[in-house]
């Protein structure tokens, strides 16, 4: 009896995430209430400590690529929120660099008092605990440095280094729409699934700092 309703609880978990994700394209709002509900008793099953962290092989071998190369990267967000959301990074090296520098935000770098916000030399392409990434936006060649001077400049005068919040932000996507706003240049569209890139603070020139959008705000992030 165990056995079967087991097998019952897992094939009603199943339901539940087959119509999330049938709903993903009808806005965050929908995705976020229909999450609760259909969370609610149902697990995924991972361990994030065994999750792949492994290179996804997607970026240039910088040991081979001689020319600068900037990437935005977007990989399913850790466990159900991946249902309906996905955590964003950038990635970039200089021309002649055999490296690539990663920018990023994590949530979980606050609970050991660290900064939640890293520039640190790494694989670009690393798997998302489990989730391959995949690339949002590439730029190479002529021009990238001077782009990847002023992503580095964003990135270093971000205002919530240390800073994280689940509703409304800031949060991993806040770090990686502010590099856009302030990098037009970089020519990003983050998708409405980059939930809570359009979080903004008091000092950028918006009429209203919140809305039902990813544009100005946005719940749960990964």
């Amino acid at each position: 009896m165990m056995k079967a309703r087991k097998q019952r609880l897992a094939r009603v978990c199943l339901h539940r995430r087959s119509w999330l994700r049938a709903v993903k394209p009808f806005g965050f709002l929908a995705a976020t209430c229909l999450a609760v509900l259909a969370t609610v008793g149902c697990s995924s099953g991972k361990d994030w400590r065994t999750a792949s962290r492994e290179p996804a092989g997607i970026a240039p071998d910088p040991l081979l690529t001689h020319e600068a190369v900037l990437q935005v990267y977007g990989a399913d967000a850790w466990s159900w929120r991946g249902l309906f959301a996905i955590h964003t990074w950038i990635a970039a090296k200089r021309t002649g660099e055999t490296s690539y520098r990663v920018y990023d935000v994590v949530g979980w770098r606050g609970y050991g008092g660290q900064p939640v916000m890293q520039i640190a030399r790494d694989y670009p392409d690393r798997y998302w605990f489990g989730e391959r990434p995949v690339i949002l936006k590439e730029h190479r060649g002529a021009g990238v440095d001077e782009l990847i001077d002023a992503v580095d400049r964003a990135a270093r005068a971000y205002p919530w280094k240390s800073t994280y919040r689940v509703f409304p932000g800031p949060n991993s996507n806040t770090f990686t729409g502010w590099i856009a706003r302030q990098v037009p240049e970089l020519e990003v569209d983050l998708p409405l699934s980059a939930i809570g890139s359009g979080y903004r603070s008091r000092t950028e020139d918006t009429p209203n700092r919140f809305s039902l959008l990813n544009t100005q705000s946005s719940v749960i992030p990964p």
